[in-house]
């Protein structure tokens, strides 16, 4: 319960005593998030889905040992997201971790309206072009006009989603079927469009937010 909950860091603290009652605060500041329990505060409507659960077995001197791995992704589907990979000896406990590095992993994502045959200037699609790395995974999302949908697979479509993206296009490259890779490539790009500096004419063309 959060009600029970007992911050082990500055920010924390400050996020229990009101001092800070909106994320978007810790990531202009560039704060690292070290309690999920900060997430679940500012973030309170935020929603989880499993994009992997996957059987890991090794061997053991006492026999062959079981258990599961499992990845999520999380958001509020209005700009926040994150992602999170665990294993466990119980599905349920391996959901749970994944689900709190998720939350640690958690990021804003730029929206907007990029795409020359729409200019709506509605954050519906993302503001330009930009590339994802993991592994032998790389996904590149360009900005698609309303109506268009998620052109991606399925997995990266959770990501997007969650994160309040409506309309994509996408071209992938390298072994996508290496789920967890495909899902943190589409994330990488995803983070990146924070990080590229953008003028001001261009943000209000675009109908940009964060």
């Amino acid at each position: 319960m959060l009600e029970d909950w007992e911050p082990r860091t500055e920010l924390g603290r400050m996020v229990k005593e009101g001092k800070i009652t909106n994320i978007r605060e810790i990531f202009e500041k560039r704060i690292p998030i070290l309690e999920p329990e900060i997430v679940d505060y500012l973030v309170p409507n935020l929603k989880e889905e499993v994009v992997e659960l996957n059987l890991v077995q090794r061997m053991h001197k006492s026999g062959r040992k079981t258990n599961y791995k499992v990845s999520v992704v999380v958001g509020n589907e209005d700009g926040i997201v994150g992602i999170g990979s665990a294993v466990a000896k119980e599905v349920g406990a391996a959901i749970r971790k994944a689900v709190r590095v998720a939350k640690l992993n958690i990021i804003q994502v730029r929206r907007g309206c990029g795409s020359f045959e729409c200019s709506c200037k509605e954050p519906h699609s993302i503001p330009f072009r930009i590339e994802g790395k993991c592994g032998s995974v790389r996904v590149v999302l360009i900005p698609a006009p309303r109506g268009t949908g998620l052109v991606i697979g399925d997995r990266a479509k959770k990501v997007l989603r969650l994160a309040g993206i409506k309309d994509v296009w996408s071209q992938t490259f390298g072994h996508t079927k290496t789920e967890w890779n495909f899902v943190a490539a589409t994330f990488d790009a995803l983070r990146k469009l924070s990080i590229v500096k953008i003028n001001e004419k261009f943000v209000q063309n675009i109908g940009m937010e964060w």
